[in-house]
């Protein structure tokens, strides 16, 4: 990525053209949304990467999946990083027309819709994760009979589909949330 001849705020990615184009066609009279829209959302699916990658490694080093603490725990540490690297990325990429109001300002509300964001998420994995894993290998068995796994990677398996099933729910929450509060400055 590099930065913009036409907009010194920003950067420019090659994902840029095909962008607009896309919401030029079918974004009607919400194009400029609908762009943004598709950036957030790259930008979400990069940082969804970075927190598997983080919360896998957690899982299979220093913090395994055998007590619900240290899934917890891995989860919020792969978060942290994964919202660290999304505000960067959307402060110069799909909001870089945001800036009426200060870096800290925007970092702040951002950590707050995240905050609540992750909450939900914390809840819901934590709580989740053993049924999920036990249900997915079921799932894998039914039409993989020879398939067997242990507890420890049933509830890895678990873990990894309660948190792409958050992800997406926060995902939403979070683009709302922050175009409508921490970016509102942009028209």
């Amino acid at each position: 990525m590099q930065a913009s001849s036409t907009d010194k705020t920003g950067i420019q990615s090659p994902l840029d053209r095909t962008y607009s184009q896309l919401a030029r066609r079918f974004g009607g009279d919400k194009a400029k949304e609908l762009e943004r829209f598709l950036k957030f959302a790259t930008v979400g699916i990069v940082g969804a990467l970075l927190d598997f990658v983080v919360l896998n490694i957690l899982l299979v080093t220093i913090l395994p999946a055998t007590q619900p603490i240290n899934v917890a725990i891995a989860t919020t540490i792969a978060f942290v990083t994964a919202v660290s690297s999304n505000f960067f990325w959307n402060r110069i990429w799909t909001y870089p027309d945001s800036r009426s109001r200060s870096l800290r300002r925007q970092l702040t509300q951002f950590f707050v819709v995240s905050f609540f964001g992750w909450f939900a998420r914390l809840v819901w994995v934590t709580v989740s994760y053993v049924a999920m894993g036990f249900f997915i290998v079921g799932l894998i068995h039914a039409i993989l009979p020879q398939f067997s796994v242990d507890l420890d990677a049933t509830k890895r398996i678990g873990s990894n589909f309660s948190l792409l099933i958050a992800i997406v729910v926060v995902m939403i929450w979070n683009f709302f949330v922050n175009r409508y509060w921490t970016y509102s400055d942009v028209t």
